[in-house]
């Protein structure tokens, strides 16, 4: 994030300064130590490794923004998911898991801390707002989120809902998955980019974990077909007594 950022500004700056520039920021930046709702302004307190190389990469937009006059914007993006999500992401770890689970390939899932608060929006709305940032006359800081926070146990307990189970028959609590410096609560406010890029998101809350659930459920169908089939060998996730 830091190096990588730094190179393409400098390429711009040297090659072409009419290039436009978007720079993925993260909500990460903002630690998650309150539970107000976060805007463009409000100040970063960065608790990963990643998060601070995310703010690098944010204020050296910002720099050679002002310094150079390129047209580089930041979009601050709180999380973003879909189908494809990767599945070490809770998100996905849980849609994936309930399909596995429907279809009796798998017992349980493993989980952290379900206390976790965050904005979770549809992927593909964030990237509509990517765009429309990208063709606005100025190039400025924009917070995209839903401004509404769900607790990984919210999310969890939908998807389970959606195929008739009860999450809490199914949802082991591991302590490995627990963050050493917890990101506790992310709200972003969305106000700047629904009033200035007439943007909003389209796919709700639960409409989100319906559509990665739906996916999954396709996807553990098709591994339960090669099961039966025993073209590829069962993985199981068990709770260690």
């Amino acid at each position: 994030g830091t190096l990588g950022s730094i190179s393409i500004l400098e390429a711009i700056r040297n090659a072409d300064k009419e290039i436009k520039f978007y720079q993925a920021s993260s909500s990460e930046m903002y630690g998650g130590g309150t539970e107000k709702s976060l805007d463009e302004e409000t100040i970063f307190d960065p608790k990963s490794p990643y998060a601070a190389s995310k703010l690098f990469a944010h204020e050296i937009s910002k720099i050679y923004r002002d310094s150079y006059n390129l047209f580089a914007v930041n979009g601050i993006l709180f999380n973003h998911e879909s189908p494809r999500r990767g599945e070490t992401f809770v998100t996905r770890k849980i849609s994936k898991a309930v399909g596995r689970i429907y279809h009796g390939i798998q017992s349980n899932v493993s989980l952290g801390n379900l206390n976790a608060s965050r904005d979770w929006g549809f992927a593909g709305d964030y990237v509509e707002a990517m765009w429309l940032m990208l063709q606005h006359d100025t190039a400025e800081d924009w917070v995209v989120a839903t401004g509404e926070t769900y607790t990984v146990k919210d999310f969890a307990k939908a998807a389970f809902n959606y195929v008739d189970l009860n999450y809490e028959d199914f949802v082991v609590i591991s302590e490995k998955y627990f963050r050493p410096n917890e990101v506790h609560h992310l709200l972003g406010n969305p106000k700047k980019v629904k009033e200035k890029l007439k943007w909003s998101p389209k796919v709700s809350f639960d409409d989100l974990v319906k559509m990665m659930v739906d996916h999954d459920l396709v996807e553990a169908e098709k591994e339960k077909e090669l099961l039966n089939k025993r073209l590829i060998s069962p993985t199981w996730e068990n709770p260690k007594t």
